[in-house]
């Protein structure tokens, strides 16, 4: 491998790191559905996201910030964080207080 170190600059040949194609997100997803394996993955989490947008997106239409959010939860920022990032798995009575703090109510179905 060589390298030249210009100004603290690093600069390597194209044949050592190959050409830089980028492809639009929209493509990409497209090839991944077409593999069943990702089609179910993505099933399995989309529950999952689609309570954390809802936190996240109650929390922005209240102007509230994280820091605020789990001061009326009486916990830190860092598990409200935890929680919107989807490395936390709240109890039904944490979603109650989560829902009483985002003034909203709390609703939980099963569906086929």
């Amino acid at each position: 491998m060589k390298n030249n170190v210009n100004k603290n600059k690093i600069s390597f040949k194209k044949d050592e790191i190959g050409e830089y194609n980028p492809i639009p997100f929209s493509s990409a997803r497209k090839e991944w559905m077409k593999n069943s394996e990702f089609k179910k993955a993505k099933r399995e989490i989309h529950q999952e996201y689609a309570l954390i947008h809802q936190i996240i997106d109650g929390r922005v239409k209240n102007n509230i910030s994280q820091k605020e959010l789990a001061k009326r939860l009486g916990t830190g920022q860092s598990a409200v964080s935890r929680l919107e990032s989807g490395t936390y798995n709240p109890s039904y009575k944490f979603l109650q207080k989560l829902a009483k703090a985002l003034e909203t109510d709390l609703t939980i179905t099963f569906s086929k």
